[in-house]
């Protein structure tokens, strides 16, 4: 096992999973839907967000590649489909960030709406109950980690080495890049008011684009490497 390529499935993971879950942007919105709830009770739930978070990030980096194998997808075609979508959204994240932002919006909503009701229910102190109903739907999945997130792991899964001597360190290198992003969704959310107040919504969308930037040239190389899979072949045959 190398440690340059461990380190180097390490960076280009976490570039793109940082990326496209933005937990700086996303605190903004995290703010904002539990401000019905005390710093503590935000505490937890960002704890219990960062715990979900990791696991549906792990579980698409190691298990969406070899069960869209299983159906007869190609490596070629999963990295060549992957970077696509992947260069879709960061274009998308580039161009209008205020409509994903709206999309997060909408998505959150839902925890705001059950932890207004949960205090009239009783009389202002929210139950335990709640936080536990909403970690994970929604603000794990869609609000956090949601279909975006999915898609970029299942690509980065997908960049696994051909040699099998070489996966060993492909794996630990995506997985500790999964669990790095997880535990800074764990501790920004955990911070969210002071997030609001240090950075700003103008910082937060201009931090927000350069992620974006980010993730676009992480999705161009995995579509390279899809091409190149694919037409490297044809050109040694000739």
């Amino acid at each position: 096992m190398s440690i340059d390529f461990t380190i180097q499935q390490f960076l280009l993971a976490l570039s793109g999973l940082i990326a496209i879950v933005n937990p700086i942007g996303g605190a903004f919105i995290f703010a904002q839907v539990t401000s019905a709830y005390s710093h503590a009770e935000r505490v937890l739930l960002s704890r219990k967000i960062g715990v979900y978070a990791a696991l549906v990030m792990l579980g698409a980096l190691w298990a969406g590649t070899p069960i869209l194998n299983f159906f007869g997808v190609t490596l070629a075609a999963l990295r060549i489909a992957g970077g696509l979508v992947v260069m879709s959204s960061a274009w998308n994240q580039l161009n209008r960030p205020e409509a994903r932002e709206a999309r997060k919006q909408a998505e959150a909503s839902g925890s705001k709406d059950r932890g207004a009701t949960t205090l009239i229910e009783t009389g202002g102190d929210p139950a335990p109950a709640p936080l536990a109903e909403i970690a994970f739907f929604p603000l794990t999945l869609p609000f956090t980690t949601g279909p975006g997130t999915i898609a970029v792991a299942i690509t980065l899964g997908s960049n696994r080495p051909a040699a099998y001597a070489d996966r060993f360190g492909f794996y630990i290198g995506v997985t500790l890049a999964a669990l790095v992003v997880a535990l800074a969704v764990a501790l920004i959310y955990a911070s969210a008011d002071r997030v609001v107040a240090l950075i700003g919504p103008a910082r937060a969308r201009v931090t927000g684009r350069l992620f974006a930037f980010l993730l676009l040239c992480v999705g161009t190389q995995i579509l390279i490497t899809g091409l190149t899979d694919v037409f490297a072949p044809l050109v040694a045959a000739r």
